[in-house]
């Protein structure tokens, strides 16, 4: 917390938009603000709109004139070179190959080196590339100079660097995207703490409550957070519970990492678009064109959402000569959308239902790695079949209450589906209430900066440690047994619920650490195994865990002394879970002075 601060500040860094909300400490009745974010709409042109789209436009040299891409905050010395917001998603339908989308969303492939210059995903060799950390950071960096200009001016007290921030992740984001978050934030020169989505998203709708909120809930009842984004899907179950005579909150838990969403839908629709192309002029669209009209679908498919009727139109840019040369235009009507994406992402099924799985081809377009069942209801279904509690016949005792988050969710198509079917689960016939939220796309910002407001002033804290078990693997020594690789224990190092900033020794003797030479250490995962304790020792069957990506290090010598590299030194274990919810464990030389930290950023 910034002692002094006169702000407290909530960033959603999202996949498709990003949103700034504040609360000013200083007002008489402090509450969640919206901060309009000054972008490029059009060539020269500036607007200042609710949220900021997560595209960045990478002009190739004298595409475009500086003039052009120049906002309030560029001196005539500092040239941009890009353009984030509204003018980079508009091009995005047009010029795929120079447009960045999705940054959040590559942080998580653990398939690609996320400090690469990658992305545009489907631009050339020799076009302008930049890496998805490089890409929140600038996202961030264009948060920071908007604030800074219109809040701050010459007040230096008053810019974002100095503000209590809170920017969110998704409640999925594993440790290792978490500690890429916090790299781009940082090298955006900025102080905060991490939030999970759906967290922010309940801390708004209790801002928006006020002291009412207990009048909504009562103890023993289970709030399940439905958050569908552009890009991901988070599920989170929330517990009211009653606290020496008072309601208190607890998240329960949280849903693995699934990069299904909007984006998901957009190129289902941009798909059955296509067809209807080719079925209607004859035209069949090359991978450039299906970009583009993936991008026109998802502007589409947000009117019709919101409430928008009649045919929306859909136009391309053709390739060649002729009539392809010139546009391609068709139009998407409601029914069209409903038939495209309702059955096909909604489809009704029971609560015991598993998603699917495909075995995928080994040659493959470089995208993103989606989930390989489309169905948000069998997602939902697996996730409480697995994490609610059951009752005395095994069945899931499901929330009876719901709150919608998300570009998603907000069409009331979409919402209504989700809620039937949830309700056609509910054994005792009881009505799944929804907690109503003014605006779910804003809901994420606005939640962050009460959670930055309440934190100096006080007021009803969700309790939310570790969402999940983290273990660490230990290799057991044996005879060289052809076919057999050594055994593998995974040590509990962070359990369940243990809260972000506490630290704890791990007992467990008779440990070595290899220095001096390369090394991989092993790291799994869990949401499932809730009961272990730090230092429980899992041995032989480790299919309960998921295994992260290896750190592979190399830790160093006291000296320059290449005799010693390989040496064994005897250590003891200790864990901290920092305060941004990255994971350190600390290697202690025993007897000794000496200490290695061990942490995800030390990947190679």
């Amino acid at each position: 917390m910034e002692p002094n601060s006169r702000y407290a500040v909530g960033i959603d860094l999202g996949t498709t938009n990003c949103v700034l909300s504040y609360v000013d400490h200083q007002t008489a009745a402090p509450a969640p603000q919206l901060f309009a974010i000054p972008q490029l709409i059009a060539p020269g042109e500036v607007a200042a709109l609710p949220s900021l789209p997560s595209f960045i436009y990478l002009p190739e040299a004298g595409e475009v004139s500086p003039e052009q891409l120049r906002l309030p905050w560029h001196s005539k010395t500092n040239t941009p070179d890009s353009a984030i917001g509204v003018m980079a998603r508009v091009l995005a339908a047009k010029t795929p190959d120079k447009v960045v989308a999705s940054a959040k969303s590559w942080l998580c492939s653990e398939r690609i080196d996320r400090h690469a210059p990658c992305l545009p995903a489907t631009a050339p060799a020799q076009a302008r590339k930049i890496s998805p950390v490089a890409a929140v950071q600038m996202i961030l960096e264009h948060l920071r100079d908007a604030w800074n200009n219109a809040m701050a001016g010459k007040d230096k007290t008053a810019r974002l660097e100095e503000q209590d921030l809170v920017i969110t992740v998704p409640a999925s984001f594993d440790a290792v995207a978490r500690d890429l978050t916090v790299e781009a934030a940082k090298a955006a020169g900025l102080t905060f703490t991490l939030l999970e989505e759906p967290q922010a998203a309940f801390y708004a709708w209790l801002a928006n409550q006020g002291d009412a909120w207990r009048k909504s809930v009562t103890a023993g009842d289970v709030v399940l957070v439905c958050d569908i984004g552009g890009g991901t899907t988070d599920f989170s179950l929330i517990a009211v519970a009653d606290i020496d005579g008072d309601l208190g909150l607890q998240r329960i838990a949280v849903g693995d990492h699934t990069l299904l969403g909007g984006d998901n839908m957009d190129l289902t629709l941009a798909y059955a678009m296509a067809e209807k192309i080719n079925r209607e002029q004859g035209i069949r669209l090359d991978a450039h064109q299906l970009t583009g009209l993936t991008h026109a679908c998802r502007q589409a498919k947000e009117a019709i959402g919101n409430g928008a009727t009649g045919p929306q139109a859909l136009t391309i840019l053709g390739r060649g000569s002729g009539l392809v040369g010139g546009t391609i235009t068709t139009t998407v009507s409601d029914e069209e959308l409903r038939q495209a994406l309702l059955e096909g992402f909604f489809p009704a099924c029971e609560i015991t239902a598993k998603t699917q799985t495909a075995q995928r081809g080994g040659l493959r377009t470089f995208a993103l790695d989606y989930a390989a069942d489309p169905g948000f209801t069998r997602h939902l279904a697996q996730f409480l079949d697995r994490h609610s509690f059951k009752d005395s016949d095994g069945a899931p005792i499901l929330p009876s209450l719901i709150l919608f988050n998300g570009g998603v969710t907000k069409a009331p198509l979409f919402r209504e589906r989700l809620l039937d079917i949830l309700q056609s689960w509910k054994a005792d016939d009881a009505t799944v209430t929804v907690l109503e939220q003014p605006d779910s796309e804003l809901a994420v910002a606005q939640g962050a900066a009460w959670l930055a407001h309440i934190k100096r002033t006080g007021g009803v804290r969700i309790k939310a440690g570790s969402a999940r078990s983290y273990y660490l693997g230990i290799e057991s020594p044996m005879p060289a047994v052809p076919g057999f690789p050594p055994p593998m224990d995974a040590l509990c190092v962070v359990n369940f619920g243990m809260e972000e900033g506490s630290a704890a020794d791990i007992p467990e003797h008779g440990l070595a650490l290899v220095i001096g030479e390369p090394t991989a250490f092993r790291f799994f995962t869990s949401t499932t195994r809730q009961q272990d304790a730090i230092g429980d020792r899992l041995q032989d069957d480790l299919s309960q865990l998921t295994e992260l990506p290896a750190l592979n290090v190399t830790l160093p010598l006291e000296d320059d002394d290449e005799k010693s590299a390989g040496q064994l030194v005897p250590i003891t274990l200790r864990t901290v879970l920092t305060d941004i919810g990255t994971l350190q464990v600390w290697c202690d030389e025993t007897p000794g002075k000496r200490t290695w930290q061990l942490e995800f950023n030390l990947r190679d």
